[in-house]
């Protein structure tokens, strides 16, 4: 009977320690994520502006990264930040409602 609960308390331990690493880097990741919505916001207006547009005309010199005035780049980043966005909503829509 003991040895069950020793197993019992090692494993919870172990959700424990697992539980406590991946909410902290989660953190680590809402913060970055807030630090950069600015940014973001910029760069996801600009994309498509006339700005933009102009900007891709331009003769660029040859050894500059423009991989901003591609038309995939940008527009995958917006996809992945708003797939990103609906999984955070739906995750903690489960948390909230059927995990704690």
């Amino acid at each position: 009977m003991e040895s069950d609960a020793l197993q019992r308390i090692s494993k919870m331990e172990g959700y424990l320690n697992e539980c406590t690493e991946v909410t902290s880097n989660l953190d680590d990741q809402l913060d970055r994520m807030e630090d950069i919505l600015e940014h973001m916001a910029e760069l996801f207006s600009y994309y498509g502006s006339e700005e933009w547009y102009e900007d891709c005309e331009l003769e660029l010199p040859e050894n500059m990264p423009a991989g901003v005035l591609s038309e995939d780049l940008v527009y995958d980043q917006i996809t992945a930040v708003r797939d990103a966005a609906i999984r955070m909503l739906e995750l903690s829509t489960d948390i909230l409602k059927n995990r704690i």
